[in-house]
């Protein structure tokens, strides 16, 4: 699962305004992709509540459709070309992310 913090995507944004060398897409992801059972730790770590119990897998084919596919198999999409850049990212650990986010 890919993600990224609002502050380093809008980061990101001004890198491609500023730097004329920027072409093409940027992906908006931070450089450390996580799993969704991971991303799940993590919030409840951050929110202080236990995160045992996965969402079964039907249960989100019914309620997402094809959409699903998305949530349980998940992308691994890296900023390869925001790096090369020279994107330096503030949040680059969800754990830390999400404990800015949700302070």
């Amino acid at each position: 699962m890919s993600w990224i913090h609002h502050e380093d995507l809008g980061s990101l944004f001004l890198l491609a305004l500023d730097n004329a060398m920027t072409h093409g897409p940027l992906n908006g992801t931070a450089p450390n992709p996580v799993t969704n059972r991971e991303f799940s730790k993590a919030l409840g770590r951050a929110l202080h509540r236990p995160a045992f119990m996965p969402t079964p897998e039907f249960a989100l084919r019914l309620a997402l459709g094809e959409v699903a596919e998305v949530v349980t198999a998940g992308q691994k999409v890296l900023p390869k070309q925001s790096l090369a850049f020279g994107m330096r990212y503030r949040f680059t650990n969800i754990d830390e992310a999400l404990a800015d986010i949700l302070k």
